[in-house]
């Protein structure tokens, strides 16, 4: 028996939008040493943000805004 072929799903319609809910904004609180508010640049197939070389090795928490 031949199983049916599953249809590939594109990563950006893979979201929860296409079932029915709706997107939502939640609240979060972090406490940390410094913050820095940047726009992502699109590096090839993904995005990047440049952090000062200070932060290297350092522990990062991203959060998108938008």
């Amino acid at each position: 028996m031949i199983s049916p072929k599953k249809e590939k799903i594109p990563r950006e319609q893979a979201s929860t939008e296409g079932m029915g809910y709706k997107p939502f904004s939640v609240k979060f609180e972090a406490f940390g040493e410094e913050m820095i508010e940047k726009e992502v640049k699109q590096s090839g197939n993904s995005g990047r943000v440049y952090l000062p070389p200070e932060w290297v090795g350092k522990h990062v928490k991203i959060i998108r805004i938008d």
